[in-house]
């Protein structure tokens, strides 16, 4: 197993470090892509139950982020109702732009005193399963809001307060 084959998941209100995820998805995606949930969530425990503790009363949680996980690597609906909250992603290999993406969202975020979860993904390949074409790339909730450049703060700011607002 590769040494960077490890993965921040999000299992309830935590980021929890999985190993071995990405290559139990790679594994699993020609035999499992039409298997149905279950089968892939039992599949994926046998995998990553040998290299990471899954404690019994989270298994459940566990399960369904792994199949999440899943579909979304093969670009299939997924759960999206297992993601609450405001959940915002940077994404780009880690360049000063990028790197100043992030500190204006996170200096946003400490303005408006809210708490979201902020990733910065630098990892090419999962970079293009969001399908955009520059970095920085801005994502929030699930919904692309910039490719190429750092917007405007005030921009930013708006973007997040929308994607905070409760849906009616």
């Amino acid at each position: 197993m590769p040494q960077d084959d490890y993965r921040l998941v999000k299992i309830d209100q935590h980021r929890i470090g999985i190993i071995g995820l990405k290559q139990a998805i790679e594994q699993l995606a020609e035999t499992h892509s039409e298997k149905t949930d279950n089968e892939v969530q039992v599949a994926l425990f046998e995998c990553l139950s040998k290299k990471n503790y899954i404690p019994e009363p989270a298994r459940e949680s566990y399960g369904k982020a792994f199949v999440r996980e899943f579909r979304k690597h093969l670009g299939q609906p997924y759960d999206e109702a297992a993601i609450d909250g405001l959940e915002i992603k940077v994404l780009g290999p880690g360049c000063a732009q990028c790197d100043r993406l992030e500190r204006e969202i996170m200096q946003v975020l400490n303005e408006i005193n809210l708490a979201a979860d902020l990733e910065h993904i630098t990892d090419i390949k999962e970079i293009g399963q969001y399908g955009v074409m520059g970095t920085p790339a801005l994502i929030i909730n699930g919904k692309v809001k910039s490719v190429g450049k750092v917007p405007p703060k005030e921009k930013i700011k708006r973007w997040i307060e929308d994607a905070n607002e409760p849906t009616v």
